[in-house]
């Protein structure tokens, strides 16, 4: 087994409910660099916080932003973001949803929505069936995906996903997919451990994702990250 890059989410993946770091992740992935294994952020969070989160850790494999909407790795693309997807269909989705919703938009849409370059997220305090009850009648509703991902409710672009952004960051990097594993919990991790040759689900994932998954961890969290990285990469 040849595992050349590791994929991983951030939030229920190697932090836990309070979105706190596990100390166990970061030892683990901090011994798969050191043996030469780089370690690509894939997640819904925004940009800077991705590239902190990557920093402080000490990863080198880049990040997918936005659920695929963004790329980043410094010393490509003349060390600027880019940007997956144009943001047009998401701002239609806003201002349907603005007329849709009312004072409640505002209510619950994420502070982090001014940061972001691709999506707009609601927080969990808004049902998701009210929010796909608001975008029933929305023009372009089968151009866009509403993800739960566990902590937040993600409106993007169907021309994008974590997989689709992960497989162009690997591709430029000389990197086979088959060779990757990756790292997830929730929905919106599905798309990208489909790509991937070898799909982790660590012990609080859905079940959904557990059942496409080549091995489900035993241990939740930041644990079940550093279980796997232990089984099967180094």
């Amino acid at each position: 087994m040849t595992i050349e890059a590791i994929a991983v989410d951030i939030d229920g993946t190697i932090t836990d409910e309070k979105r706190q770091i596990c100390i166990s992740a970061i030892k683990a992935l901090r011994k798969a660099e050191a043996a030469g294994i780089p370690t690509i952020i894939v997640t819904g969070n925004v940009v800077n916080y991705a590239y902190a989160t990557e920093v402080l850790i000490g990863c080198s494999g880049g990040l997918v932003c936005e659920n695929g909407g963004v790329v980043f790795k410094e010393g490509e693309n003349n060390n600027a973001v880019e940007i997956m997807v144009e943001k047009d269909l998401v701002t239609a989705a806003e201002k349907h949803l603005k007329e849709k919703l009312g004072e409640k938009f505002d209510q619950h849409a994420s502070h982090d929505n001014m940061y972001r370059l691709t999506e707009t997220v609601f927080y969990k305090t808004l049902e998701g069936k009210e929010l796909e009850d608001a975008l029933k009648d929305f023009k372009y509703l089968d151009n866009i995906e509403i993800y739960d991902s566990g902590f937040a409710l993600h409106i993007t672009d169907k021309r994008v996903n974590k997989g689709t952004s992960l497989k162009y960051l690997c591709e430029r990097n000389g990197i086979n997919m088959e060779n990757v594993m990756a790292i997830g919990d929730s929905q919106n991790d599905e798309d990208f451990l489909k790509q991937v040759g070898y799909k982790i689900a660590v012990g609080n994932a859905e079940d959904k994702l557990k059942e496409i998954s080549t091995y489900a961890c035993e241990k939740k969290f930041g644990d079940g990250v550093a279980e796997a990285i232990e089984k099967f990469a180094l």
